[in-house]
């Protein structure tokens, strides 16, 4: 696909070096950085970090990134639940994914993997055997959209995130009940 803003949720920055499509850039929390081997290998990797404690900090980044998505025909892939979530449900997404996509007047692609749930123990912080399923939706696109309609574009996807995220995982949808 060609240059965009892709979206998913609750995935680690280093489990998806391999699948990134080309010429994309991550974005991820600043403490990652900090993570030990998995900090190093995020950073090698060439992760965007963000200070989400510095809102001013943040915007300044993402305002640059989103030039060098236009400039540079660059992909970003964001995790708009912004932290890792164990849930088997999503967590409300935050706008800086989908202001970015505005932004930079390019297409929001939602990527989502089923839960992982059934075979991750969040107290030990271990996965045992499991299959996970990922599916690429459409392309959402942003063009001619401002920064009124981020809200509105925010919501959208999270609805149709959920709505795959509970298919691919075998649950009834949230909207039966």
């Amino acid at each position: 696909a060609g240059g965009g803003c892709w979206v998913s949720p609750s995935a680690s920055p280093s489990g998806l070096m391999e699948i990134l499509p080309d010429n994309c850039a991550q974005v991820g929390k600043k403490e990652l950085m900090y993570a030990g081997t998995v900090g190093l290998i995020i950073y090698l990797g060439g992760v965007i970090f963000i200070n989400r404690k510095s809102t001013t900090s943040a915007k300044m980044v993402m305002a640059e990134v989103a030039k060098t998505m236009v400039t540079d025909n660059v992909k970003v892939w964001v995790y708009p639940e912004g932290t890792r979530n164990c849930t088997g449900d999503l967590l409300p997404f935050k706008k800086g994914a989908f202001h970015l996509a505005v932004q930079a007047q390019v297409p929001v692609i939602p990527v989502v993997y089923s839960s992982f749930t059934t075979f991750y123990n969040p107290k030990k912080n271990l996965f045992t055997s499991g299959k996970i399923k990922v599916e690429v939706l459409p392309p959402i696109e942003t063009k001619g959209l401002t920064s009124d309609d981020v809200s509105d574009l925010t919501d959208r996807c999270f609805h149709i995130m959920r709505e795959t995220l509970f298919r691919l995982s075998g649950r009834p949808s949230p909207s039966e009940g």
